[in-house]
């Protein structure tokens, strides 16, 4: 099994970015997919969810301004992220199952 995020960047606070994760290996239908990121100095966190029955959950801090959603046929998961702030800078990483399955990572900085 294999994720491969992309679409990390540097961006002025304000500016938006979508990530992707394409996943290979195992099929996505029937998984629960997150978007986790790890801020400098801080603890993994998870920033959205999608399960396989629909259910979408958000972190509290991107609530309104970040969008998760997937695309089981081309088995992608993405994260839309709009009106980026300087404390959204981190690693982004994407999961599979809860946790079993991690991608490497795409670094996100939000500055001016």
């Amino acid at each position: 099994v294999q994720l491969v995020e992309s679409g990390g960047g540097l961006v002025q606070p304000g500016e938006s970015l979508e990530l992707s994760c394409v996943v290979s290996g195992i099929p996505l239908d029937p998984l629960t997919v997150a978007w986790y990121r790890r801020a400098p100095g801080q603890e993994r966190e998870m920033v959205a969810q999608f399960t396989s029955a629909g259910t979408i959950d958000y972190a509290d801090s991107v609530k309104g301004r970040f969008t998760i959603s997937r695309d089981n046929a081309k088995k992608s998961i993405f994260l839309r992220m709009n009106n980026l702030k300087p404390e959204d800078t981190g690693v982004y990483y994407c999961n599979l199952a809860y946790g079993i399955y991690w991608g490497q990572g795409t670094q996100v900085t939000v500055s001016s």
